[in-house]
């Protein structure tokens, strides 16, 4: 990864798993690292962690700051604060996330796993916009970095019940909003492709990437709040044998913001049926490069949330 003095990078979910691997390597080698989290105080105890890490000191900054992608009000603040400090955003990865959770909805009253995983991040990035355009970025663009999941392969987009008020199935919904980062990235690319053929010179590149399967605290917290104490063990076992570690895992989200790779790519592990192994540029199912589907989407999501991008 190249050195990146002088960058700013914002990270949602910094302070655990992904996130706060993602966090480490960027720090290390000189970015300034906004760590958006819901819990400011865990945030906190993750950046000390990094500090102690390195000696007592890190190459670049980290800025804890509070984002909680469940309540549109707050990725507002967040946006608005981030807005009054910096001149601009070279990265964001859009890596918090929910997974497999009893139903529940947002502070705004959406599906939790749709509202935080897909809308939070859809709104966090629109009300970025401005700071990521103004950025030289990474190779000469700004880069929004959008982390699925192989988990998209299981989603259905069903848009006359985005909000599962009918029939909700925990897994599924995972699926769906996995789904729908991918509808949103590849989106979000065609605009800004057709907005610079405008001659709207936008400097920002939208990728995609998985994980593979990665040992973090999201399967454990998933079974935790199952009540399965079954699953519990199962996630444990799965996670000890098939699990990367998170240092692992962390590399395609890595990858993409770093790497000289094409608008609208989709970065996942190279090994065993890209679960594993380390990044490489691949295919997302056919579902998630359905054109339809992902304009109905943007239109559902700027309503929804009452963001509206320059494109």
């Amino acid at each position: 990864m190249p050195r990146l003095d002088g960058k700013t990078v914002v990270v949602t979910g910094a302070n655990s798993g992904l996130g706060f691997e993602g966090t480490r390597a960027f720090a290390a080698r000189g970015a300034t690292v906004v760590m958006a989290c819901r819990s400011v105080e865990r945030a906190e105890e993750a950046a000390g962690e990094i500090r102690a890490d390195a000696g007592g000191a890190v190459d670049g900054d980290l800025d804890v700051r509070e984002c909680d992608l469940a309540s549109l009000d707050s990725v507002a603040s967040f946006a608005d604060g981030l807005a009054a400090d910096y001149d601009a955003v070279d990265v964001l990865c859009n890596n918090a996330g929910v997974m497999a959770i009893p139903r529940s909805e947002t502070e705004d009253g959406f599906e939790t796993q749709f509202g935080v995983n897909h809308l939070g991040h859809f709104a966090l990035t629109g009300r970025l916009f401005d700071l990521l355009d103004a950025a030289e970025g990474v190779g000469g663009d700004a880069r929004v970095v959008t982390q699925s999941s192989g988990a998209h392969e299981q989603g259905e987009m069903d848009f006359s019940d985005l909000n599962w008020e009918r029939s909700y199935g925990k897994w599924k919904a995972y699926g769906r909003s996995k789904l729908s980062n991918l509808l949103f990235a590849y989106e979000l690319q065609r605009r800004l492709d057709a907005a610079s053929d405008g001659d709207g010179d936008v400097g920002i590149r939208s990728v995609a990437c998985h994980p593979g399967y990665t040992d973090t605290n999201l399967q454990m917290r998933t079974a935790a709040e199952s009540g399965n104490p079954l699953m519990k063990v199962g996630m444990k076992a799965a996670n000890a044998v098939l699990g990367q570690e998170p240092d692992i895992g962390v590399e395609p989200m890595l990858y993409a913001a770093t790497v000289d790779v094409d608008g609208g790519a989709y970065v996942e592990p190279g090994g065993l049926m890209n679960m594993r192994g380390h990044p490489t540029v691949g295919r997302s199912n056919d579902a998630s490069y359905d054109r339809g589907d992902a304009r109905r989407l943007w239109e559902y999501s700027t309503e929804a949330t009452g963001v509206e991008y320059p494109l």
